[in-house]
C-alpha cells in the first residue's frame, strides 16, 4: 500500500459511509470530509487510476476490491492503536481517537504486527469494533441496540453505535464499559428511556439517546 495521507483518508472515509448497497453519495463524501466537491471529484478520479474506486460522473462512489482491503488495512491500523493505548499504556477509551488518527498513516507494516503481537490478536477495539486482519478484511457481528430490549432481559454491553469523547465521557461517568451485564427493569411508554442496573447501580435511568448508542449481546428484542 502506497497512499497519500489524503487518500487514506478518503478510503477510511468511504468505508464509513457506504450503506448496505456500497454505495456513497459524492456530496455525502464532500460534508462528512468537510472538503468541497470539485477538490474531492479530482481525488475520486485519481482513486479510480489506482483501481481503488469505482467513479462515474453523476454516479454513486463504490470502493473496488482493492480500495476495501486498503480501507480496512487503514482502519486496522487505527483500531490495533486505540487498543495499545487503552490497554498497555493506561489511556482512557475516550482519549485514543485522535492519537490513532495520526499513528495509523505510519507505512510500517512490522510495526503494526508487533503491535498486534504484544496485545495478543485482539478482535475488537476498545468501543467494541472489530478488527479488520491482516489482509484488511472485516468480520461484522451485528448487535440489538439496548433500546429494542425488553423490560426483564439480561444483556451484555457489548459494542458503542457512538465512540465520540463526550458520549464516551458521559459513559464514564454512569460506570458504562464493555463487558458488563445489565438487566432492564422497567421502559418509560412516554419517551422510551430505561431503568436498568448493573455493577453496583441498582436502579439507574437512561435516556432513549443512549440505549440507541449502545449495543448489547444475549438481549431478547421487542
Amino acid at each position: 500500500m502506497n497512499n497519500s495521507l489524503a487518500e487514506e483518508n478518503y478510503l477510511k472515509a468511504l468505508f464509513h459511509l457506504r450503506g448496505k448497497s456500497g454505495e456513497v453519495n459524492v456530496n455525502d463524501l464532500s460534508k462528512n470530509l468537510n472538503i468541497k466537491m470539485p477538490t474531492v471529484t479530482s481525488m475520486m478520479k485519481k482513486l479510480a487510476e489506482k483501481k481503488l474506486v469505482y467513479y462515474e460522473k453523476y454516479k454513486p462512489l463504490r470502493l473496488t476490491e482493492k480500495g476495501k482491503k486498503e480501507a480496512g488495512l487503514i482502519i486496522r491500523k487505527h483500531r490495533l492503536t486505540e487498543m495499545f493505548l487503552v490497554t498497555k499504556m493506561q489511556f482512557g477509551w475516550e482519549e485514543v481517537h485522535d492519537i490513532a488518527e495520526q499513528i495509523e498513516h505510519i507505512q510500517s507494516p512490522i510495526f503494526f504486527e508487533k503491535m498486534d503481537e504484544l496485545l495478543g490478536h485482539p478482535t475488537i477495539d476498545p468501543h467494541g469494533s472489530p478488527i479488520p486482519d491482516s489482509i484488511g478484511n472485516i468480520a461484522t457481528k451485528s448487535y440489538p441496540k439496548l433500546s429494542n430490549c425488553k423490560v426483564g432481559g439480561k444483556v451484555k454491553l457489548a459494542a458503542l453505535l457512538n465512540t465520540n469523547s463526550e458520549f464516551l465521557k458521559f459513559l464514564n461517568s454512569r460506570e458504562l464499559k464493555l463487558g458488563l451485564k445489565i438487566t432492564i427493569k422497567s421502559i418509560e411508554p412516554f419517551d422510551g428511556s430505561m431503568e436498568v442496573s448493573y455493577g453496583k447501580r441498582d436502579s439507574e435511568v437512561l435516556s432513549k439517546i443512549v440505549c440507541e448508542r449502545l449495543l448489547v449481546d444475549g438481549a431478547p428484542t421487542a
